[in-house]
C-alpha cells in the first residue's frame, strides 16, 4: 500500500506535514537575490554565492526537485493554513513588521507575485506624504524607506524613535527611568514597559499599532481578503498591537468592504518560513509534476519569469 492511499493526501503535502511535526526553526539564506526562473544567485550579501545555480545543485546534491521564494511569501503561505496544514483562507494578506515592514500576499490559494516577483513590498506603500496645497509631490528620496512610507512610519525603527523620544519627554515614565540608568532604550523596551502598564509607554505603542492599522486598511481596501495578519517581532505586542491596529484599520475601509476580513496576529510564530517553503514545494511539485519526469530535479516549478528583488531572503523546501 503506497503512503499517499494510506493519507488520501498527496505525498508532497505529506512530507509539509512530517517538516511541521519533526523540525523547529530552520535557518533560510538571508539577503539573497535569485533569479527564480533560473534558481540562479544573482548577488548575495552575506555569503559568497554569486552566480552560484543555487536550485540545481540543490536538486542534483538531494536528488528531488528545488523551489525557491522568499520568506516572507512562503510566511504568507504558511498562515493561509491551518495548524493541520489545510488551506483555510483562499485570499490572504501578512504584514510582517520587525525591523522593516514587509508582507506577502496570497490569492487564490496560491502565492502572488506580480510581473517581476516582487508583489508585496507593503512597507513602500505610501500613507503619509503632504500632498495638500499646490506646491505639488514631494520629490522622492534618494534611499528607501521613502518618508511618508508604511515602513517610515510603523516599522521597528520607527518605535526605536518613539521610545527615545518619549524617554525625553516622559522623564518620570518607565522609560525616562531605565534612560536615566544608563540602559538601552529601544522598541522592545517600550513593548514591555506598556505591558507593565506605564501609561507613556502604553501611548506610543498606541500610535504605533495605529500606523500598522492604516497599512492593514490599504491591504483590505485593496484586496479584499479573508485574512489580514500581522507577523514578525511586532506579534509579540499582541493586543497592544491588535486592538489599536484593528480599530483603526476598519475606521479606514471603505463600506462594504472588511466584513469578511479577519484581522488577527501570526499563527505559526516561527515556524511558518519552514512550514510554507514546504507548502511551496507541494503545490510547485504538483504543478510542474508532468515536466519533472522531464527535466528532473531542480527543474522550474510555475516560478518561472519571477525574480526576488535584491533585498529579499530566499527559502528553499
Amino acid at each position: 500500500m503506497s503512503v499517499a492511499a494510506a493519507d488520501a493526501a498527496p505525498v508532497p503535502m505529506l512530507v509539509a506535514r512530517n517538516i511541521h511535526k519533526r523540525y523547529g526553526p530552520i535557518e533560510v539564506l538571508k539577503g539573497i537575490d535569485l533569479d527564480v526562473a533560473t534558481g540562479r544567485v544573482v548577488s548575495s550579501v552575506n555569503i559568497p554565492l554569486v552566480d552560484v545555480p543555487l536550485r540545481k545543485v540543490l536538486g542534483e546534491r538531494l536528488g528531488v526537485p528545488v523551489f525557491v521564494d522568499n520568506d516572507a511569501t512562503v510566511a504568507a503561505l504558511a498562515e493561509a493554513h491551518d495548524s493541520e496544514l489545510r488551506l483555510v483562507a483562499h485570499n490572504l494578506v501578512m504584514l510582517t513588521v520587525g525591523t522593516g515592514v514587509g508582507g506577502g500576499i496570497v490569492l487564490g490559494g496560491r502565492i502572488y507575485r506580480g510581473a517581476t516577483g516582487g508583489a508585496g513590498e507593503l512597507g513602500h506603500t505610501l500613507v503619509g506624504i503632504d500632498v495638500s496645497g499646490s506646491a505639488g509631490v514631494p520629490a522622492p528620496g534618494a534611499h528607501f524607506p521613502q518618508p511618508g512610507s508604511l515602513e517610515h512610519a510603523a516599522a521597528g525603527h520607527a518605535l526605536d524613535r518613539m521610545t527615545a523620544e518619549c524617554a525625553d519627554s516622559h522623564p518620570d515614565s518607565a522609560l525616562g527611568r531605565l534612560k536615566a540608568e544608563g540602559k538601552e532604550l529601544l522598541g522592545a523596551e517600550a513593548v514591555e514597559a506598556a505591558q507593565s502598564g506605564d501609561p507613556a509607554a502604553r501611548r506610543i505603542v498606541e500610535i504605533w499599532a495605529e500606523r500598522v492599522g492604516i497599512g492593514i486598511a490599504n491591504a483590505i481596501n485593496t484586496f479584499d481578503p479573508e485574512e489580514v495578519v500581522i507577523g514578525g517581532g511586532a506579534a509579540r505586542a499582541g493586543d497592544l498591537l491588535l486592538e489599536p491596529a484593528r480599530r483603526v484599520a476598519l475606521g479606514y475601509v471603505v463600506p462594504g468592504l472588511g466584513r469578511e476580513t479577519n484581522i488577527r496576529l501570526a499563527w505559526h510564530g516561527v515556524r511558518a518560513g519552514v512550514l510554507g517553503a514546504a507548502l511551496l514545494a507541494a503545490q510547485e511539485f504538483e504543478a510542474s509534476a508532468p515536466r519533472n519526469a522531464v527535466n528532473g530535479p531542480g527543474s522550474a516549478g510555475s516560478n518561472a519569469g519571477n525574480r526576488l528583488p535584491a533585498h529579499e531572503e530566499a527559502s528553499g523546501s
